[in-house]
């Protein structure tokens, strides 16, 4: 039977400041405090529409007018883009700063890189809370953070697959037509495509006016940096589960495999979870509350 996970603030800074190899895992929980909805709590996406209509290929493929209204209204109308960092993004933020570093986790191997953070979220925050950091510390960090699930500001071509990512600041056009936003059905042909509305017949590589997606995981498809995830996590003494329910795999099993290896599992949720099982640490309450005050930042 696993023993009570400790609630105890100096005894899990300690637990840190020893760690050589810190990953932080995040969930939607994370930016819940920013005012974006959660999948599964109160209110959440999947409360309000069909999983597999909005959220597969298989949906995508059948209506596509459907899936990229879902997804330009939580670009646009759920404020995604207007969206702010909140404490909690700008606490994992700051373990990028080396004073900081050097004051919460001295016991670091590799003193000049931030923890690896793992994301489950597609909104980009947590890159955008490193935006007043110098330039050689941000990119750095943004190195350091895998986006397994994709990006909400990013978009795939169906047919060249060329990856564009657009700026929170300055979001590409996607398309005239989603902006009506009247929930009618869009035309294929308005959709929004590689090279933009303005396509005008070229094959190249960005712009050869194929379908675009959203560029996010859906289900049935394999988070992207699994194998770069798997061999960091061999080498985890210390990972912080933070705002994350730990019931979608793979990302539910990460805290189990470090346990097995002999590391710590520290949890930051808003309530208990089924992934408290493996937590040595365990604060409850918001992420944008617990986690500055518990990491000291």
């Amino acid at each position: 039977m696993s023993s009570t996970p400790s609630s105890d603030v100096a005894a899990f800074r300690a637990a840190l400041a020893s760690s050589k190899n810190i990953i932080v895992l995040a969930g939607a929980g994370l930016s819940a405090g920013s005012g974006i909805k959660t999948f599964r709590g109160a209110g959440g996406f999947w409360h309000q529409h069909d999983i597999q209509a909005v959220a597969s290929t298989e949906g995508f493929n059948e209506h596509p007018s459907l899936v990229w209204q879902f997804y330009y209204e939580r670009r646009e109308e759920c404020v995604l883009l207007e969206a702010k960092p909140n404490r909690a993004h700008h606490a994992l933020a700051s373990l990028s700063d080396p004073l900081v570093i050097a004051r919460v986790a001295p016991s670091l191997e590799a003193v000049n890189s931030p923890p690896l953070l793992i994301t489950q979220n597609i909104d980009s925050l947590s890159q955008r809370a490193l935006g007043d950091f110098p330039e050689e510390v941000r990119k750095a960090a943004e190195e350091r953070i895998l986006e397994m699930h994709g990006s909400i500001l990013t978009t795939r071509c169906t047919s060249c697959q060329h990856i564009h990512r657009s700026s929170p600041s300055n979001p590409s056009p996607l398309a005239a037509a989603l902006a009506k936003r009247d929930g009618s059905d869009i035309p294929l042909a308005e959709l929004p495509r590689c090279g933009g509305d303005g396509w005008a017949g070229s094959n190249r590589y960005g712009r050869c006016g194929g379908l675009l997606r959203p560029n996010v995981i859906w289900f049935g498809e394999v988070p992207e940096h699994m194998g770069e995830i798997a061999r960091k996590l061999n080498w985890c003494d210390m990972l912080l589960v933070v705002g994350t329910s730990s019931l979608v795999h793979p990302a539910a099993g990460f805290a189990a495999n470090v346990k097995k290896r002999g590391g710590k599992v520290a949890v930051f949720n808003l309530e208990r979870s089924r992934g408290d099982e493996d937590a040595d640490f365990l604060f409850l309450g918001p992420c944008e509350e617990t986690l500055p005050q518990v990491l000291g930042v």
